[in-house]
């Protein structure tokens, strides 16, 4: 996945100002530090129980199986959600032109998302020490939604600009984009 690719869904006379693509590889988030808490809790007690049936002697067969989706579900919650992130991220690219602000990614969880710069609601950014952050185009309309987007912030729906290097000057740049479409009009 190249600035090429993303290039073919350009309008014609459109002009790129910034392309990018969320940092790679293992990523901690704020809300880590419980959620790591908890998966550790729901993975061990599962494991636990599971081999608990697993080791009684005439256990039924229904019994022995009940566990496993939860055994899957703790082993997600620890250490697949990690890599499931990494490798959505992996292929995901941003680009901001002069006219619109382009999400792609492929993969096993496509998705595209194009939105006109004067059609954008409130923005805001999230921005680390190092100068990484996050910038969002909206509030989530569906809460429901939301936590998937805790646990695997690379699948969220929501759109936005995930975990990108110069964020404070990509978010200038986005404003004065936004400001120069709503002059030009």
């Amino acid at each position: 996945m190249g600035t090429s690719d993303i290039q073919s869904y350009f309008m014609p006379g459109e002009k790129l100002l910034w392309s990018g693509r969320p940092v790679q590889g293992f990523r901690l988030t704020p809300w880590d530090f419980l959620l790591v808490l908890f998966s550790l809790f729901w993975g061990g007690f599962a494991i636990f129980w599971e081999m608990s049936v697993m080791n009684t002697v005439g256990t039924p067969v229904l019994m022995r199986l009940w566990g496993i989706p939860f055994v899957l579900i703790g082993l997600y919650l620890i250490a697949g959600r990690f890599v499931v992130d990494a490798a959505v991220r992996a292929r995901t690219e941003y680009s901001l032109t002069d006219r619109r602000v382009i999400i792609r990614r492929s993969g096993p969880f496509p998705n595209f998302s194009a939105t006109q710069l004067e059609l954008l609601p409130s923005i805001s950014l999230a921005e680390d020490s190092h100068g990484r952050g996050t910038i969002k185009f909206s509030v989530p309309s569906n809460q429901r939604y939301r936590m998937a987007s805790v646990w695997t912030p690379g699948l969220s729906n929501e759109p936005q600009l995930l975990a990108i290097d110069g964020a404070r000057q990509v978010y200038n740049l986005l404003e004065k984009a936004r400001f120069d479409c709503r002059g030009s009009r």
